[in-house]
Parts: structure tokens; sequence; C-alpha cells
């Protein structure tokens, strides 16, 4: 696992009525502050291209569907550079995760369906604090194998 990145369980209620997934509270340990919340419609069997945020910090729950997360530590001094993570989280395995600034994200949709990727991140939307690669050039090979 890469050091600073925080898988958390999360609660889903539920009746005839539907459900409530909960994703983050403002008394959570891994929550820093709110910037912005916003949703990634991700298609079936479709792969996001590479994101290193150079600032914020992101929040990532997948409310419906499911999706494969690819971490790559590309961090100068950190204990885990070079290292590579996967997660798969979605209906069956409803969890938040949280992954700090200096990491290399790409993840992709596992399902049949359409998937959803909510994000609470730390600070409001900037172009100029992303990083991007394209899936041809990943910061890490055969991540998409």
């Amino acid at each position: 696992m890469i050091h600073d990145v925080v898988l958390t369980p999360l609660a889903r209620m539920g009746n005839e009525q539907g459900t409530v997934s909960r994703m983050l509270r403002a008394t959570d340990p891994v929550f820093r502050r709110f910037g912005e919340i916003y949703f990634s419609s991700v298609p079936p069997h479709i792969v996001k291209d590479w994101r290193l945020h150079r600032s914020l910090t992101m929040n990532l729950a997948v409310p419906l569907g499911t999706v494969r997360f690819v971490l790559f530590d590309d961090r100068d001094g950190s204990a885990t550079r070079g290292t590579t993570s996967e997660y798969v989280l979605g209906d069956d395995n409803y969890q938040l995760l949280t992954i700090p600034n200096g990491i290399w994200t790409s993840f992709g949709n596992l399902s049949n369906t359409s998937a959803l990727v909510a994000n609470c991140a730390s600070e409001p939307h900037d172009p100029t604090e992303i990083v991007r690669r394209t899936l041809d050039d990943p910061p890490v090979p055969n991540a998409w194998r």
C-alpha cells in the first residue's frame, strides 16, 4: 500500500424505499478541507487517463458500478516511491479512497453499465494544478494490461 493513501469502509443504509450511502464527514480523520465535490461518469469498460494532482487531496467513492483504481507513487522522498497499488471499489465494496497529492491515478469501469465516481476534493478545480498523461504514455508500465 502506498504511504498516506487511506481506505475507509463506508456505511450504507437501505430499505424498500432506497439507499443512503455515506461518503465523508467533516469529523472524519481523513477530512482535510472542502474544495468541491464532483461526479465522474465512466462508460462500461472505459479507462480514464493518468492524472497527478500537485496540491489537492482526493476523497473518492463509487456509489454506482465497480471501478478499479491504479495508483503510482512518484513522490520524491516518499517511503513507497515506485510502488503501485490497486483498489476495486463499488457496489460490493463501498469504501472511501483518500489519495494525497503527488500520486499518479488512473481508473477504469469494470461494470457492464456506467459507473459513477464521486470526489470530494480538498481544493476547487484548477487546470494548472493537474499533470496529465495518456494511457499510452503511463508513468508506470503495464498498469492496464
